[in-house]
C-alpha cells in the first residue's frame, strides 16, 4: 500500500482583505492587486504599527516575499508574530512554516507544530493536513498516528485530497485507525475521482484483492489505467501483467509488452527490484511474439505519451 503523501501543502497567500470601512487597507489592496508593491507597503506600514493583525500579515507576506520591500526574512518573522499572537490563523500557519525552514529563525520543528496547532484548531485545512503529515511523521512532535488520523480527518472532510489520501492509507494500513478497508475504499475514491494517481492504483489494487469491495478485476484494471496512462509505473506494471494474463482485460502480449516496456524506464533507481519485474515479465511475454509484434510494441511505447488529469 503506497505510503501518505510527504509534500506539504501551502496556503495560497493573497493580500488579505481588511475592514469595508478601512479606506488604506482599500487603497493598500487595490495598490498590491495591481502590482504596485511599494504603495501597497506605504499604506500598509502604518496599519501594521497600530497593531492591525490583517496588516501585519500582509506586511509579513511581503517582507517573506520581497514585494516592495528587500526580501528579509526576520522581518517577515516579526510581523507574522505580531498577528500570529493576536490569533490570525495564516499568520500563524505561515510563522510556522517558517520554524520549519528555518527561515528568519532557527529551524524548530516543535515550535513550527506548535503554531500549527494554532491555526489548525481554527479550521484551515490545508494547516490541518500539515499538521496531521507532521504527527505521521514524528516531525516536531513525537510520532502519533492517532493524531495524524484526527487532523487528516478534519482536513479531508474540508475537501482536502492530500488528507483524504493519507486517511485512506491509514485505514488500509490499520495505523492510528482500526484496519477498514472499506473506509480505505471510501477516502480512496473521493481522491481517486479527482485525479490523484497514487489514490488511483490503490483502488486498482482493492478492487484487484477485493480488499473492501468484492474483488472485481475488471474494474481494477480501470483504475490501473488511469494510473498507468498519467506515468504511474507500478500501476503500468500491473496493466501490463493483466494483458499478460488476461485476467481483467482481453489477453493481449502487444500491449502487456508496451505497459511493462514503459514501465521498466519509469521507475527510479530506488526501485530497482520492482523494474526487474516489470523488465522480467515484459521478456517472458516477448519470447511468446513474433517479431513484428514486439516492434508494434515497442513503436506503442516510442510513441506513448502520458495524460493529465484534465484529458483521462
Amino acid at each position: 500500500m503506497r505510503r501518505p503523501a510527504v509534500a506539504l501543502i501551502l496556503i495560497v497567500s493573497v493580500f488579505m482583505a481588511g475592514p469595508a470601512t478601512a479606506d488604506p487597507f482599500e487603497d493598500a489592496t487595490k495598490a498590491y492587486n495591481r502590482g504596485d508593491y511599494e504603495t501597497a507597503n506605504r499604506l500598509i506600514q502604518p496599519l501594521a504599527e497600530q497593531g492591525s493583525p490583517g496588516a501585519q500579515f500582509n506586511l509579513g507576506l511581503m517582507y517573506g516575499m520581497g514585494q516592495g520591500v528587500q526580501q528579509d526574512y526576520v522581518e517577515a518573522v516579526k510581523w507574522y508574530r505580531k498577528a500570529a499572537e493576536q490569533g490570525n490563523a495564516k499568520a500563524q500557519y505561515h510563522l510556522g512554516m517558517m520554524y520549519k525552514k528555518g527561515q528568519g529563525v532557527p529551524q524548530d520543528h516543535a515550535e513550527a507544530a506548535k503554531w500549527y496547532i494554532k491555526a489548525a484548531e481554527q479550521g484551515i485545512a490545508s494547516v490541518q493536513f500539515n499538521l496531521g503529515l507532521m504527527y505521521d511523521k514524528g516531525q516536531g512532535v513525537p510520532q502519533d498516528y492517532a493524531e495524524a488520523a484526527r487532523w487528516y480527518r478534519k482536513s479531508a472532510e474540508l475537501g482536502n485530497a492530500e488528507a483524504q489520501y493519507n486517511l485512506g492509507v491509514l485505514y488500509g494500513n490499520g495505523q492510528g485507525v482500526p484496519q477498514d478497508y472499506v473506509e480505505a475504499v471510501k477516502w480512496y475514491h473521493k481522491v481517486a475521482v479527482q485525479g490523484n494517481v497514487a489514490a488511483q492504483f490503490n483502488l486498482g489494487l482493492m478492487y484487484d484483492k477485493g480488499q473492501g469491495v468484492p474483488q472485481d478485476y475488471a474494474e481494477a484494471a480501470k483504475w490501473y489505467r488511469m494510473a498507468a496512462e498519467r506515468g504511474f509505473a507500478e500501476a503500468q506494471t500491473n496493466l501490463g501483467i493483466m494483458y499478460f494474463t488476461g485476467v481483467g482485460v482481453p489477453k493481449d502480449n502487444i500491449l502487456a509488452f508496451m505497459w511493462l516496456h514503459l514501465a521498466t524506464s519509469g521507475y527510479p533507481a530506488s526501485e530497482k527490484p520492482k523494474r526487474e519485474k516489470a523488465k522480467k515479465i515484459r521478456d517472458i511475454a516477448a519470447s511468446r511474439m513474433t517479431p513484428a509484434q514486439i516492434s508494434e510494441a515497442q513503436r506503442l511505447a516510442r510513441e506513448w505519451k502520458p495524460k493529465t488529469a484534465m484529458n483521462l
